[in-house]
């Protein structure tokens, strides 16, 4: 029985050994690649590791406790939606530049603009601006139905092919002005405005329901807006002002 052990023992040294070789056979060689250009195409695992601490290290340090807000950016692939030249930025909390002229805001933002809509499940939403559809995902993953609308034609085509893909089969998008709004789905709990607008589309208040909060980008300063969320009231209109942010502008019949 010694000598079966003392075998064993031996055995464990020499595989010890040589994994301890392989792995600085296999980081040598990952350095060499790297050097002359060639980079490892990311695991599933590794994106998944990425959104961890993007939560981790990125919101939850700045004010983003509602967990529904949490599990949804947990739970939303960031990397599937950003151009393919920028997909090593994925999970940094930063907006990414996008096609037509648009960008892809960083995750604290759409974490934020999310948080501040209190949304629960069953809600239902309206997105005005759908770009990339990123921020479209995050809220399906928390509410029953959204409504998405994004006025650049190329860009409503493209992402309701990608969200068809992703399977969410919760998600309504169609291209057109959001100004107006998708007065034959509401009335809504939620509506986001994801560009800035330089006042509040009237349409959007009439079609939230008593209760609803309206998160939208306020100004006309291309480099300073003001994020308000407005609650509709018995009384009126209620604002509360969020943060400074920086949009890019709504177009359409808002600027008339």
């Amino acid at each position: 029985m010694r000598a079966k052990s003392s075998t064993l023992n031996s055995g464990s040294k020499e595989t010890a050994s040589f994994s301890k070789l392989k792995q600085s056979v296999l980081s040598f060689t990952a350095s060499v690649l790297s050097g002359l250009g060639f980079t490892r195409r990311p695991h599933a695992l590794d994106h998944e590791i990425s959104r961890k601490k993007m939560v981790a290290n990125d919101l939850k340090p700045r004010g983003i406790v509602d967990p529904l807000v949490l599990q949804a950016m947990l739970r939303v692939p960031r990397h599937l939606f950003v151009d393919p030249e920028t997909i090593d930025l994925s999970y940094k909390d930063r907006a990414l530049p996008f096609q037509e002229g648009q960008t892809l805001s960083q995750p604290y933002m759409v974490a934020l603009m999310t948080q501040s809509a209190r949304l629960a499940p069953g809600d239902r939403v309206l997105e005005v601006g759908t770009g990339s559809g990123y921020q479209a995902a995050v809220l399906a993953e928390i509410s029953g139905q959204v409504f998405s609308l994004e006025i650049i034609e190329t860009l409503a085509d493209q992402t309701t092919a990608m969200l068809s893909r992703l399977g969410y089969t919760n998600i309504h998008t169609r291209q057109g002005d959001g100004y107006r709004g998708w007065a034959e789905a509401g009335p809504f709990d939620a509506i986001l405005v994801t560009a800035a607008a330089p006042k509040i589309p009237q349409p959007l208040i009439d079609q939230l329901k008593m209760g609803g909060r309206l998160v939208m980008p306020l100004g006309n300063n291309p480099r300073f807006q003001d994020l308000v969320v407005f609650t509709k009231s018995e009384t009126g209109i209620e604002k509360e002002s969020v943060a400074a942010v920086v949009f890019v502008p709504m177009t359409g019949e808002v600027r008339q």
